[in-house]
């Protein structure tokens, strides 16, 4: 086997297992079915959504909550296509058997479609939905499944877009040697290797693959190891902060930057806000930040909830995922399964209102390389920590796409 391929198999197996670096996971309650009710006529519309909660790992109870915000909102807003819209939901528990029991119950339920949904077992429940005939619009992008089976529908590039563009945005901010930091599990090389395919497009050196045992309390040795390099992506999901206390405790001074999910507003606000180290970190994300007026309806959805952190990649994912199931139905004369997945085979541009460019899944517009080539957004976003929060990089920024720099894989 070639380099080349070798890499692009690596790439496909191993992104359920980097998911988990990528997740900002936190506990919650159990999963249920919403009570909500409305007024609205006619036949509902189900769905159903799900993800991990009450679990250990990566727990992502904002994933259903910001389903059920989306609930209430579409129905308070005209339903779809005047009918309500009902959303199952479904805890799959970190746990490949119930995640097939949550895809056999959308099954017996007769959903249209599993929208915005959050698990690593998308070998189990993809296959019954592709049976079935029932599309999975959107996901969090932590399963090779949802990259490989043509009943899938994502909205983003998971993985492979977001360390690509990565690594670009650090060397393009004046980053020529880059350490990532990540835990020693071997299916997470594939975090350094798309790093390393995008710096080195924008001019920069490989990548060093700094690796932290799954034990590791203290990252000093870490950090000291960090030394030379001009700036350091942290790659340890909710246990960043580990790495950020060993950092601050050795004085050192190098720049940092990492995917969403890692470096957050809220590790900003515990080390000091806009004086805390990681202000001007550079930060790649698949969305624009939440400040930005394209997420005016999310924020007003969400308001007052504080269980739905409106800047975790998971629950931004599932928002955009109702957004284009919304906009997908309401362009059909009967809603079912098969109607929806005819739509999105087929459908030139879907708008989610500047949350991302139009969206299609024409064969057309897929990523040209084996078991990624239901990726068809290839964009990200360039952000900074300013003030403690989340921002654009810089004034008028905008999607940079990285579709060339992964298509080189295929060469």
């Amino acid at each position: 086997m070639n380099d080349s391929r070798r890499r692009r198999t690596t790439a496909a197996s191993c992104l359920a297992v980097t998911g988990v670096l990528l997740a900002a996971g936190c506990g919650g309650k159990a999963a249920g079915s919403s009570a909500e009710t409305s007024s609205l006529k006619g036949t509902p519309v189900k769905v159903m959504v799900w993800t991990p909660e009450d679990t250990q790992g990566s727990a992502q109870p904002g994933v259903r909550l910001t389903a059920q915000a989306y609930e209430k909102w579409i129905n308070a807003n005209g339903g779809i296509k005047g009918a309500p819209l009902k959303v199952l939901t479904c805890n799959e528990k970190n746990n490949p058997d119930e995640a097939e029991k949550c895809a056999q119950q959308a099954v017996a339920e007769k959903v249209v479609a599993v929208v915005g949904s959050y698990s690593l077992a998308g070998d189990r429940y993809m296959p019954i939905l592709q049976k079935a005939g029932i599309p999975y619009i959107g996901g969090t992008g932590v399963s090779a499944a949802e990259f490989s089976n043509p009943l899938s529908f994502p909205v983003n590039g998971g993985t492979p877009v977001v360390f690509a563009a990565h690594g670009r945005q650090l060397v393009q901010s004046g980053c020529k040697k880059i350490t990532g930091v990540r835990y020693d599990v071997a299916a997470a090389a594939v975090v350094s290797q798309f790093l390393t395919v995008g710096a080195v497009s924008a001019g920069g050196s490989p990548v060093k693959d700094l690796k932290v045992p799954l034990t590791a309390t203290d990252l000093a040795p870490q950090v000291a190891a960090t030394k030379g390099s001009d700036c350091v992506s942290v790659i340890m999901g909710t246990a960043s902060g580990l790495f950020v206390k060993s950092y601050i405790q050795s004085g050192d001074k190098t720049k940092l930057g990492s995917v969403v999910g890692n470096l957050t507003p809220q590790l900003a606000e515990s080390t000091g806000g806009a004086g805390s180290p990681l202000e001007g970190a550079a930060i790649t994300g698949y969305f624009p930040p939440t400040s930005d007026t394209a997420w005016k309806d999310f924020l007003a959805a969400t308001k007052g909830d504080k269980d739905i952190d409106t800047s975790n990649g998971a629950n931004e994912t599932t928002w955009v995922a109702f957004k284009v199931f919304t906009e997908a139905a309401k362009k059909l004369p009967t809603i079912t399964a098969k109607t929806l997945v005819q739509e999105l085979d087929t459908t030139p541009g879907i708008s989610t209102g500047g949350l991302t460019p139009s969206l299609s899944w024409k064969a057309s517009t897929a990523l040209p390389i084996k078991g990624l080539d239901r990726i068809h957004n290839t964009t990200a976003t360039e952000l900074t920590i300013r003030d403690g929060k989340i921002e654009w990089a810089k004034p008028g920024s905008t999607f940079v796409d990285v579709r060339k720099v992964l298509t080189a894989l295929s060469g």
